[in-house]
């Protein structure tokens, strides 16, 4: 094992004990140090990071951007162990970070999806039943992927119908209420993933082997049920392609909520903190994102804004 692996293990696990996610950056920076082997690198520089770049693959720049803040963490662990280790500066990725506008899913394409899962090949069947149950659930609460996943069974609490989330994004902890009918999708995932399984595996959602799946196999399975329903062009060599991706259930769910709360005459800013809470949103600035962002949102609030004027006499 190089020292280069040896530390990347060490601060992995000093950074996942305080909490810290470390799924897509902890994947990329495992490549990041495999190059830096095959290029018989001792230390971090910028010009390994920048061939790297050009080794990688096409990426737009914002996701470069994030790569090299992942990189860059590392590098200032390592500078303070060995300042031969150069810490790349920001400037080697300049790419201002942009929200992509997200894909609101029809209820018909959300039924179809959910429903093409459940087609999906499996030997046991558990593949099948543990994705449309999965996606189903997103959909029905609006919890991230990562979140879903490492729901174990203390945390679904199917007689009060609520979910405790233990490690949400920045390591936040919240509890989600959910619905009778989510209830009972749930209780009869478990029931019958314990009957195929013939044991009850130790997290909530298992996959094949009874372990719990991993984030890669959840967007791969996603892609390929959204390539044959017409969401995404069909690839070759199982390939994901571009389309409509697992966090838009997320903010269908998001969109969804705050619609209906226009369309009912409710008001919006006094239920956007709930929303936010129950999102895990760090601010609620992150939850009033979606009146920008969707056109007939913002119609919505221009349109309630406008009778809020009128009522107060402004022009």
């Amino acid at each position: 094992m190089s020292a280069l692996v040896a530390e990347l293990d060490r601060y992995l696990a000093i950074r996942r004990s305080l909490g810290c996610d470390l799924g897509t950056s902890g994947r990329a920076l495992r490549r990041f140090v495999e190059f830096a082997e095959r290029q018989e690198a001792e230390h971090v520089t910028s010009d390994l990071f920048v061939r790297w770049m050009a080794e990688f693959g096409t990426a737009k720049p914002p996701t470069w951007s994030a790569r090299l803040g992942m990189v860059r963490g590392f590098a200032q662990w390592l500078h303070g162990l060995d300042p031969r280790h150069e810490v790349p500066p920001t400037a080697l990725v300049p790419a201002k970070y942009r929200r992509a506008r997200p894909y609101i899913y029809s209820e018909e394409e959300v039924a179809r999806i959910i429903d093409e899962a459940s087609r999906l090949p499996s030997t046991n069947g558990i593949r099948a039943l543990t994705y449309s149950t999965l996606f189903g659930l997103i959909a029905a609460t609006g919890l991230r992927i990562s979140e879903a996943l490492a729901l174990d069974h203390r945390d679904v609490d199917l007689e009060q119908g609520v979910l405790t989330i233990r490690r949400g994004k920045s390591g936040r902890q919240r509890l989600v209420p959910i619905s009778e009918s989510a209830m009972a999708e749930l209780a009869a995932y478990a029931a019958e993933r314990d009957r195929l399984l013939g044991r009850c595996p130790a997290s909530f959602f298992a996959g094949e082997d009874g372990t719990r799946p991993g984030d890669c196999g959840a967007r791969a399975n996603f892609a390929w049920v959204c390539q044959s329903i017409g969401l995404r062009a069909p690839q070759r060599f199982q390939r994901h392609g571009r389309g409509p991706r697992i966090h838009d259930l997320r903010h269908t769910f998001a969109v969804r909520t705050l619609l209906g709360w226009y369309r009912s005459d409710m008001d919006p800013e006094r239920e956007m903190l709930k929303l936010s809470n129950y999102l895990g949103h760090s601010s609620p600035s992150h939850t009033y994102w979606y009146i920008e962002a969707v056109p007939e949102l913002l119609e919505l609030a221009m349109q309630r804004a406008s009778r809020s004027l009128a009522q107060e006499g402004r022009p």
